[in-house]
């Protein structure tokens, strides 16, 4: 995402990338206003039957809209963002929608100017720039699982298994060479060659795909990392322990789960953790928290008691150094995390 234009309560962006729309779904919020070149329909062209103009004619125009609601689906290309026309050539009042992608320009603004929550997350999307995706990938002797990695979560690409296996075969080790090779074909025509490969599992069979996907002309940057399991528990071990860090390390979706995972673990041996509004709220107010992890939605909850709750928090938690961390619930971690209540903080000392 790209700053284009500080506006006096808003901005002007570019969204660069689908990592962008789920940041955007964040923003545009009931109230928010969102202008941008969209088309509408001109009902005084074409011939008129019944009320309405059929075949009337698509003209481009800025329209803005007082936001009423957005959807986004995770790793789509498009965020549908619903409102009323305040602004535009025709239509004033009317309901209108804009479908946002990568590339256009938008003007978002907002009565009284962005609250800290927004700003931090703009801030931080903005800083990040536009980055390459990553891929994972887990291999077994004889499953294959290629995972899209994205800011906001990962998604399942492809699975491929081995049908039968070596036991009804002479020689299993042509055919898992066959297999190998026929998902590294696959592999390549997926996650081109800019983008970076995690490769993990466990055992050596990680290796041996690594050789093949450079046979069948991978040029990717390629990280191989041992794990413990397989499966979609092994893509998750990877971005929690940091296994994938010098591919990884720097996307927003590693530091929501390592620290969900910190977390839990601390709850595990009774540590320095807090978890629930209220005992974090009582952190916070020590000056105690490190580090708080939260659900996004949760500090933009349509419910004001609960949003101005948790923005009232944030503040104190920025005010002692601490960090917030806006977390996506588009993988594994953040669906443990609303177990907890949708937040939970690592603290600098264990509270009484």
């Amino acid at each position: 995402m790209r700053q284009i234009k500080k506006l006096e309560e808003g901005v002007r962006l570019r969204i660069e990338s689908e990592d962008d729309l789920w940041v955007l779904s964040q923003l545009c919020r009931p109230r928010s206003i969102l202008g941008m070149l969209s088309h509408r329909r001109d009902s005084t062209t074409g011939t008129q039957q019944d009320g309405r103009a059929k075949n009337a004619e698509r003209k481009p125009m800025w329209i803005v809209l007082d936001i009423e609601k957005t959807e986004f689906q995770g790793f789509t290309d498009n965020l549908r963002a619903h409102g009323i026309i305040i602004e535009a050539k025709i239509d004033i009042g009317s309901h209108h929608t804009h479908i946002i992608s990568p590339g256009d320009e938008i003007e978002l603004t907002f009565p009284g100017g962005l609250v800290n929550s927004d700003s931090a997350l703009l801030k931080e999307t903005i800083k990040a720039g536009s980055r390459a995706k990553s891929a994972l990938i887990v291999v077994e002797n004889d499953e294959i699982m290629l995972f899209e990695v994205a800011s906001h979560g990962i998604r399942e690409v492809s699975q491929f298994s081995m049908r039968g296996g070596g036991k009804r075969v002479s020689d299993s080790t042509s055919v898992r060479r066959g297999f190998f090779e026929r998902v590294a074909k696959e592999t390549v025509l997926v996650f081109h060659n800019n983008i970076p490969l995690v490769i993990c599992g466990p055992g050596l069979a990680r290796e041996q795909f690594e050789s093949m996907l450079r046979e069948v002309g991978a040029k990717n940057q390629i990280l191989n990392a041992a794990t413990s399991i397989g499966g979609r528990p092994a893509a998750n071990q990877v971005l929690a322990d940091g296994l994938a860090d010098a591919v990884l390390g720097e996307h927003a979706l590693v530091s929501q789960i390592k620290a969900i995972e910190e977390g839990l673990k601390r709850i595990s041996v009774n540590g320095a953790v807090a978890y629930g509004a209220k005992i974090i709220s009582e952190a916070a107010d020590a000056g105690a928290v490190d580090v708080l992890a939260i659900d996004a939605a949760l500090l933009r909850s349509l419910d004001p008691k609960i949003r101005k709750s948790w923005e009232s928090i944030s503040e104190k938690i920025e005010s002692s150094k601490g960090n917030i961390i806006q977390v996506s619930q588009d993988h594994d971690s953040a669906q443990q995390l609303l177990g907890l209540g949708g937040a939970i903080a690592l603290l600098r000392w264990k509270m009484d």
